[in-house]
């Protein structure tokens, strides 16, 4: 994600317990014979009630249709999911009402008494280790839904894009919402016909009806639930391969013709972009690429898995498209495990801005880290955060990007241009489908190298004051 204004965010007050799910947090649970209640958070403490407990959802069949004069959702989600232990009921992610939920075929009981969870009690017991089908239907308006201090539904009465971050799938399907449990995702959206839709992968349908045009997108790839996405409105949509990488491009037909034109351009630089990144981060690790630029008056672009979506910029801002799709490797591919670990995706891709330029006639990335550090005094409240956990309302502050993509530059100076590549392409290479935290990017930094770096990383994400002017840390 990146933002002229950073974001901020509010974390909710209370610490809940998590449940193991498969590739996620290894957490002690209670030992006992008899089935268990899931818990209603995953255990990443920023949002204690992101994700939920004992469950690892595989798959997401999302069938929605969406009117944009009313802002109205309706429709069902299927969910593919194994319980990681026994449950006797358990929670999903959703602020919207549901009407009736099924487990395996059969109706079971629910309620929503608390905001955002929707908890399942199925008939019977799910044993550990068994998989089910959960299908859920629902209706309502998303627009006026909030979670965590955010109002996240970005629409009007012609346009709606459901992107946000770190918050958004729970606005309009039920979800295991953290990056720990990633899925597949196939998306159908029904809408009025004449309009458009647009979503992750590939799309694998378009068909009319009477009741209006359903397009139906999937994504093979497993993804992270925020980076799920659709929008839906009038759209001029491009479509092409490079170099065997197919690849599609939307622009909205709200902005005026200028600002069209000056989109699509700007998007049509997406297949150089991701060869350019390639040659340093290795192949492309989906099987389509493209972007959307809405209409809608939004200040940030952000990384949705394939197809990033930007605001209305110009034609001119390259550094834009480098930065989101460097995001494909760096936080949708290789995810974060906990959202304190955030500085990875932004402070890697700031850094290949960085690169990028050096490589395209800029400065060189070394001479961008000096000047970053000579212009900031040792007083200045930029070096107060600690990018290693920087709390909930900070994850977006610019220290976040900034010092991120500084600490970058600062390892490949400190350990040298080759094992910093042999670095990076072994991370993105182990973790490929995943998950990493900064302390594992930490120790592998410190295998591959075969340097402590303990007071280097130290220095540049956990103290609160301007790293010094050594070259043990990268400055020298």
């Amino acid at each position: 994600m990146i933002s002229r204004r950073r974001l901020r965010r509010t974390a909710a007050a209370a610490l809940l317990l998590p449940l193991v799910i498969g590739g996620g947090y290894a957490v002690a649970v209670e030992d006992r014979a008899a089935p268990i209640a899931g818990s209603s958070g995953i255990g990443d403490p920023y949002w204690p009630l992101d994700g939920n407990g004992g469950i690892d959802v595989a798959a997401y069949k999302i069938k929605n249709r969406y009117n944009l004069r009313t802002y109205q959702l309706r429709g069902s989600t299927r969910i593919d999911l194994t319980a990681t232990v026994e449950l006797k009921r358990f929670n999903l992610d959703f602020l919207l009402p549901v009407k009736k939920v099924k487990v395996d075929g059969v109706k079971a009981r629910f309620n929503q008494r608390k905001k955002h969870e929707l908890v399942v009690s199925p008939v019977a017991t799910l044993a550990a280790g068994s998989s089910h089908t959960v299908k859920v239907f629902y209706a309502g308006n998303p627009k006026g839904k909030g979670y965590a201090g955010e109002k996240n539904w970005l629409a009007d009465r012609r346009e709606v894009v459901a992107m946000n971050q770190p918050h958004m799938a729970p606005w309009w399907f039920p979800v295991n919402d953290h990056p720990i449990d990633k899925a597949t995702f196939d998306i159908s959206t029904t809408v009025a016909k004449g309009r458009e839709v647009v979503a992750n992968g590939k799309l694998v349908s378009k068909k009319r009806t009477k009741r209006g045009t359903t397009w139906r997108w999937r994504a093979d790839e497993p993804m992270a639930p925020y980076l799920a996405f659709f929008a839906a409105g009038d759209f001029t949509i491009k479509r092409g391969t490079d170099n065997g990488l197919p690849w599609v491009n939307a622009v909205s037909q709200q902005l005026s013709p200028g600002d069209q034109r000056a989109s699509m351009k700007l998007l049509d630089r997406t297949p150089g972009v991701v060869e350019a990144l390639s040659a340093d981060l290795g192949d492309y690790p989906f099987s389509v690429t493209g972007g959307l630029t809405t209409g809608l008056p939004v200040y940030f672009a952000l990384e949705n898995q394939t197809r990033p979506t930007y605001p209305a910029v110009g034609s001119r801002a390259t550094s834009l498209i480098v930065h989101e799709i460097s995001h494909q490797w760096f936080g949708d591919d290789v995810a974060v495990a906990r959202w304190r670990d955030i500085w990875l995706n932004e402070g890697a891709a700031t850094f290949m801005e960085w690169r990028y330029a050096e490589q395209h006639g800029g400065q060189p990335a070394a001479e961008t880290l000096r000047e970053r550090y000579r212009g900031l005094p040792a007083s200045d409240r930029f070096w107060e955060l600690s990018i290693a956990d920087p709390g909930a309302a900070h994850i977006f502050d610019e220290e976040i990007y900034v010092r991120g993509g500084m600490t970058m530059q600062a390892l490949r100076n400190r350990i040298g241009d080759e094992k910093f590549w042999t670095l990076i392409r072994t991370w993105l290479d182990r973790k490929s489908g995943g998950n990493g935290s900064s302390e594992e990017f930490e120790a592998l930094a410190a295998e591959i190298s075969g340097q402590n770096l303990t007071d280097f990383f130290t220095a540049w994400l956990r103290t609160g004051s301007k790293p010094a002017e050594t070259a043990p840390n990268g400055l020298g």
